[in-house]
């Protein structure tokens, strides 16, 4: 059970990426502009620290959320999709005219007592 998805189409996306450019990683920090949608980098290009939450694995990239991000939304199960258009960020999408995503519903009660969220 993961607290986190992905939709085929941002998969596909994200495969295509991996390709391109490596070892990849996932990061939703809650900052300016962008920053509160989900970002794609190369993994050198974003430094962690206790301040990132790991939520799981989608596509074989790690998914990191900022703590305070994450207080928002801890009892949410998360799935990543993309669609048209351009972010302002820094993600590796943009270039292709497209911008991850994220949708969001209410941890069912199986969940919130699987990752112990009661």
């Amino acid at each position: 059970m993961q607290r986190i998805a992905i939709t085929d189409l941002a998969a596909k996306t994200v495969r295509e990426l991996k390709t391109k450019h490596g070892v990849l990683i996932f990061h939703q920090s809650g900052g300016c502009c962008d920053g509160s949608s989900p970002m794609l980098l190369e993994k050198d290009d974003i430094y962690l620290d206790e301040s990132d939450v790991l939520l799981g694995r989608i596509e074989g990239i790690d998914f990191y959320m900022n703590k305070d991000q994450y207080e928002y939304w801890k009892h949410t199960h998360l799935t990543i999709d993309i669609t048209e258009g351009r972010g302002a960020s820094f993600s590796l999408e943009i270039p292709l005219g497209k911008r991850f995503i994220t949708r969001s519903r209410l941890l069912t009660e199986e969940e919130r007592k699987f990752f112990g969220d009661n």
